[in-house]
């Protein structure tokens, strides 16, 4: 075997508060060799992302390397000076972050961004130089019609196409070593095969070594040689992927691949969850039929056009089971939720709950309804105001309905905080002191306080890590067969609407293009849409040995 072109030895980081000084990486050792693909996986929290800024020293705040060493091609980069590692950072070593949504300027265009990185890295000299390379960089990114790509800002480009130009940024000065931190946790399962492909594409016609931070280890399997499992900053099992994937030795690892829904959907048959058989005595408590939604788009000027946005949309949710809509990104999945809700107006169209129809209903009538329906949706850190205590954010929905008194609201909290399985200290705590996990458990706790009967869930678990999904997961069903709850969940990940629901309806360019019973949406999709979802969920062509 070739020599590593990148060689960590006991890297040890530390934080420093004040006079104290946290120590995060314990001695972290490994080698990523000529051409080969690394997987780092954990959960948030593990040192993944810590050690990934480490190696190109980019550690936020007052992180420090305190011991080790970091050697690529031969140069200790720990005794590098700035004006080095400045050099390194692109041409040598390739950085891909993880959000594209906050990873790109919103006021400079596309263009403007990818040059200043040619420009940073000694690309191109001259303007059209410079130009005509951003251009060259933006086509080998996979983005179609670049030229005319170049002039539009991020608002205007798509989740994928935003990643597309920070792989191509990233590449741009065919680094020996590219480190992608989470490339596609924000994309669709469909999406994020089309850039991991592209991006496995590029890197093997140019020979990079990639280094690959994620917590999803069905993903890692199936795009790394090899695998590290990192917990609490020490490296606890590592191997070929296939070894990790089917003997996970360590009982972290062994959570981990437990955890995964992109696995946990292989092992149906095992009784890792079964959907419900078809009971038509059960009671529908949401109907839909034949929702429109119309949007006008203003194109220049005073001319408007119409864009449908949800196209004769209708299906049912029994009482106490779960209905997933699923589909990519812009394809009507929250616009339905949103009417449901009735958030939005529909164009046309109705909602009944209970048999009793939504559209038209007053105000009075849209505030009663809201007591019965409440809604949990993707984002933690968004949904919860960080200026209220966990406690008053629970008991919120109880003040606004006038429910109960000071003090029996405040007894609510403490009840739904143990109900969720948070501890009752955490009601006189804030937001920003919990973890993702924690915050959405509050989030649930809040959509449980006025007692409601139906929930939506709007990617509620997309942006958590696998570990802390699987927790979630498990306890949206403990919840739901305790208290007989409604589920309507919508997501873009199939993987985790076969352990989670037991009907599906699958959206495309907002129509419902096939639904049926997860069992039977698995086993024998009938549209290739929906085959092309279920053959996106990453690892679905891994094998998995009995230790899983």
């Amino acid at each position: 075997m070739s020599a590593p072109l990148l060689t960590v030895r006991d890297l040890k980081v530390a934080f420093r508060s004040g006079k104290t000084s946290r120590e995060v990486l314990h001695g972290v050792s490994f080698d990523v060799f000529p051409g080969e693909t690394l997987a780092i996986v954990g959960e948030s929290g593990s040192g993944k992302s810590t050690t990934a800024a480490a190696i190109i020293d980019l550690l936020p705040g007052t992180g420090t390397v305190t011991e080790g060493s970091i050697h690529l091609d031969g140069t200790d980069l720990t005794k590098a000076g700035r004006a080095k590692m400045e050099h390194i950072r692109g041409r040598e070593i390739g950085y891909v972050p993880q959000d594209p949504m906050s990873n790109l300027n919103p006021v400079w265009s596309i263009g403007f961004q990818v040059k200043e990185a040619v420009r940073a890295n000694g690309l191109a000299q001259g303007r059209k130089q410079v130009h005509d390379r951003a251009v060259e960089v933006l086509v080998q990114a996979g983005l179609s019609d670049a030229a005319r790509r170049m002039h539009q800002f991020p608002h205007q480009f798509s989740g994928g196409m935003k990643q597309r130009a920070l792989i191509g940024i990233g590449l741009a000065a065919d680094p020996k070593l590219l480190i992608a931190d989470e490339p596609t946790s924000a994309l669709d399962v469909t999406v994020q095969r089309v850039i991991l492909d592209h991006l496995a594409s590029l890197t093997a016609e140019r020979g990079t070594s990639v280094l690959l931070i994620t917590h999803d280890l069905g993903l890692a399997a199936e795009r790394a040689d090899r695998i590290l499992v990192m917990n609490q900053g020490e490296i606890v099992e590592a191997g070929p992927s296939v070894t990790i994937l089917t003997n996970p030795k360590h009982p972290y690892t062994q959570r981990l691949v437990a955890a995964a829904p992109s696995l946990a959907s292989k092992r149906i048959g095992a009784g890792v969850h079964e959907s419900a058989p078809v009971d038509p005595s059960i009671p529908a408590v949401v109907e839909v039929k034949n929702l429109v939604k119309d949007y006008s788009i203003r194109t220049g000027g005073l001319r408007s056009e119409q864009f449908r946005a949800v196209d004769d949309v209708s299906f049912t949710i029994q009482r106490g089971k779960t209905l997933a809509l699923v589909g990519e990104s812009g394809s009507g999945k929250s616009t339905v939720a949103k009417m449901l809700l009735q958030l939005e107006k529909a164009t046309s169209g109705d909602v009944f709950i209970d048999g009793q129809s939504a559209v038209g209903m007053s105000r009075a009538d849209i505030f009663k309804l809201r007591r019965r329906m409440q809604p949990v949706f993707q984002n933690p850190y968004g949904s919860l105001d960080p200026l209220r205590s966990i406690g008053s954010l629970i008991t919120e929905p109880l003040e606004v309905h006038h429910v109960g008194t000071k003090q029996e609201q405040h007894q609510r909290a403490l009840e739904l905080l143990e109900k969720v399985a948070l501890p009752r200290e955490l009601a006189w705590r804030y937001p920003n002191e919990l973890s993702g996990g924690q915050r959405q458990r509050v989030a649930i706790a809040r959509a449980l306080a006025l007692r409601p009967d139906i929930i939506v869930l709007d990617e509620a678990v997309s942006a958590l890590d696998v570990l802390v999904q699987d927790q979630i997961l498990h306890l949206l069903a403990d919840l739901q067969h305790e208290l007989g709850l409604t589920y309507l969940f919508i997501t873009h990940d199939l993987a985790v609407v076969r352990v989670a629901a037991d009907f599906v309806c699958v959206m495309e360019k907002g129509r419902i293009v096939e639904q049926g019973t997860v069992d039977d949406i698995f086993s024998n999709p009938a549209e290739e849409y929906t085959r092309r979802l279920l053959d996106a969920i990453p690892g679905a062509d891994l094998p998995l040995g009995g230790a899983v």
